[in-house]
């Protein structure tokens, strides 16, 4: 296609909307006119009033300055040539003087992390952004210094061990995006996300073993006596509760994915997996399982944990876990009675299975609180989550154990919700059935059921 020169006569052909007609008493830009106008008019001026000799004369001079410039343009390729050809037959030039290279990197502020790693920083505000006081944070770079230490090389200086935890650390208690990340530590984007997986790993592998395990015989009837001294019910070993995490919809298996019952609560489209834990009576994490998808109920995911595996080999006899109202009864799972018109007893029951429970509840709203990315949409892919998902209950435990208390913000307030959904089968053991009846006539009939239910 064939396109005439700027200005056109008719730009229609070129633009798929009619072009805008100007009308004709309407004033016209003719700058570019008036150049070319003045231009022609020099070009007569120089012609009407100069002689003809002297008008060969220039154009003579122009011709051979133009052949001169040819001549020696097409030259230029032999002397190329000659000379690649001389340095064939000689020896290998000299070396020049040594340079030292680098590799190029942005400039980046870090005044930020400078300001919040000085030892004279407040430790409550450095609370305020890391949830964890600096004394367990220094500790948590001591243990991950021989995982996540790198050395200098000759392109570029290592980033420091505290300042690749204080990436993770911050990501992970913020919820914020990559690029605030990477805005507020000077780093790059990419560079952020490879060091949230990499010390969330590194937790993983060094420090989930020795804070998060299921207890010993000592700690376990430990655990039972605190549990019979809060409220009456002996041999529980535990509390568990079940927790949604949002993620961003998958590409594959959406459908497993999607959570109908935080669809209604929210009013838009939900997209979840599955955190289950069992809790101690302070609330840190014995078990955990994580990952199933947010349409598996309470019931279905407990039937894929450890823990459940572990019952089915006979490693829970003589031990309640305490549970809400969407998981069944069964020899090991202790549950509220959820029919209409209860007894006394069984209200009395219902109040001390309650308190159990909230504290499951309660060690949930704390690890969403303490660690604000679990209230949000993970930029995290769904592979690499349990990785994520699992340092947060392992630095969980590790504040609640070294009693790090989470700052007020009233900006970081949220709902605990878990819709709790009744199992098809709300018993699965006649056994079970009888054992609870006994606890809740013990409760009442000791004066160990409380009187709310009056």
């Amino acid at each position: 296609m064939e396109i005439s020169s700027f200005p056109f006569d008719d730009l229609s052909q070129f633009y798929p909307t009619p072009y805008p007609k100007i009308a004709a008493n309407s004033p016209v830009d003719s700058s570019p006119l008036k150049k070319q106008r003045s231009e022609s008019e020099s070009v007569d001026f120089f012609l009407n009033n100069t002689d003809t000799g002297t008008i060969k004369d220039i154009l003579a001079s122009s011709t051979e300055a133009a052949v001169t410039g040819v001549v020696a343009t097409a030259a230029q390729p032999k002397r190329g040539l000659e000379r690649s050809h001389n340095a064939g037959q000689s020896s290998a030039p000299a070396p020049g003087p040594a340079v030292n290279r680098r590799m190029w990197v942005k400039d980046r502020s870090k005044d930020w992390w400078d300001k919040c790693s000085h030892p004279d920083y407040p430790d409550e505000e450095f609370k305020k952004s890391f949830r964890m006081s600096k004394a367990t944070f220094n500790m948590l770079c001591e243990e991950l210094d021989p995982l996540i230490n790198k050395k200098d090389t000759m392109l570029r200086a290592a980033i420091p061990v505290r300042h690749r935890v204080a990436v993770c650390i911050w990501r992970l208690a913020t919820g914020e995006p990559l690029r605030e990340v990477s805005k507020w530590f000077g780093l790059g984007i990419s560079t952020c996300h490879k060091l949230v997986l990499e010390v969330c790993t590194a937790i993983r592998n060094t420090l989930m073993a020795r804070f998060l395990q299921w207890p010993d015989d000592t700690k376990l009837d430990a655990i039972k006596e605190e549990f019979k001294s809060k409220t009456g019910i002996s041999n529980v070993g535990g509390a568990i509760y079940t927790t949604h995490i949002p993620v961003i919809a998958p590409k594959a298996n959406v459908g497993v994915y999607f959570n109908k019952r935080h669809t209604e609560h929210n009013q838009k489209m939900s997209y979840t997996v599955t955190l289950q834990g069992m809790v101690d009576p302070r609330g840190i994490f014995t078990d955990v399982c994580i990952g199933w998808p947010g349409s598996f109920s309470d019931e279905h995911v407990l039937e894929k944990s450890a823990l459940f595996k572990r019952a089915s080999r006979g490693l829970m006899k003589d031990m309640w876990m305490v549970g809400n109202s969407s998981y069944p009864l069964m020899d090991w799972m202790l549950v509220p009675y959820s029919h209409q018109n209860l007894t006394w007893a069984q209200h009395a029951f219902n109040e001390k299975v309650g308190e159990i429970q909230k504290v499951a509840k309660n060690s949930f709203y704390r690890l969403k609180e303490r660690w604000g990315c679990l209230q949000k949409r993970t930029e995290v892919k769904l592979q690499e989550l349990p990785i994520v998902l699992g340092a947060c209950c392992v630095l969980h435990n590790i504040c609640e154990m070294r009693k790090d208390e989470i700052v007020d913000d009233p900006g970081n307030s949220f709902e605990l919700f878990d819709d709790e959904v009744l199992p098809e089968n709300v018993a699965k053991s006649s056994t079970a059935v009888q054992a609870r009846d006994q606890i809740a006539h013990h409760l009442l009939h000791h004066g160990l059921g409380g009187n709310t239910f009056l």
